[in-house]
């Protein structure tokens, strides 16, 4: 079961795709997080939400707010992918351990390995304030998110 708003975001260490260490709690006191967990790179469905962020992008990597996407595959995979697709927001590997950002966020899919489609909208004071979890063949409506944000 996912994480419920109003509930404490886990904290979290992960690597993103360029080998930086980046961990939820560097944004608290300074950032709106939209954490955004996806099945995997180079995926139809994924690369249409991370590409459609990206052609958005100043309304999700701002003074205010960061954007987050985590997957379950390596930080080479994610790499090629960024560069591929001129992603320039942080793609953060859940790979080792296996899951376990995704598993804390209750977005991990035991039999498929990977995460569903999960999205936190995380508050300065690290609380989540807004969350959808999809199936993993339905992208997320990204206007949502936005509405979110500007309830903050």
């Amino acid at each position: 079961m996912a994480i419920e708003v109003g509930a404490e975001a886990p904290d979290f260490e992960l690597k993103d795709n360029h080998g930086r260490t980046v961990r939820l709690s560097d944004f608290r006191g300074e950032k709106n997080v939209v954490l955004l967990f996806y099945p995997f790179a180079f995926t139809g469905v994924c690369t249409g939400e991370l590409t459609a962020l990206r052609d958005d992008l100043a309304k999700f990597v701002n003074d205010d707010t960061q954007l987050l996407a985590v997957s379950n595959d390596s930080i080479h995979t994610l790499r090629v992918f960024g560069d591929q697709e001129s992603l320039e927001f942080p793609l953060l590997s859940d790979f080792w351990k296996h899951g376990e950002a995704s598993r804390a966020y209750g977005v991990f899919d035991e039999e498929k390995g990977c995460a569903v489609r999960g999205t936190f909208v995380i508050d300065k004071e690290g609380v989540v304030r807004w969350t959808v979890v999809n199936p993993l063949s339905e992208a997320r409506d990204l206007g949502e998110y936005l509405k979110a944000l500007d309830a903050l």
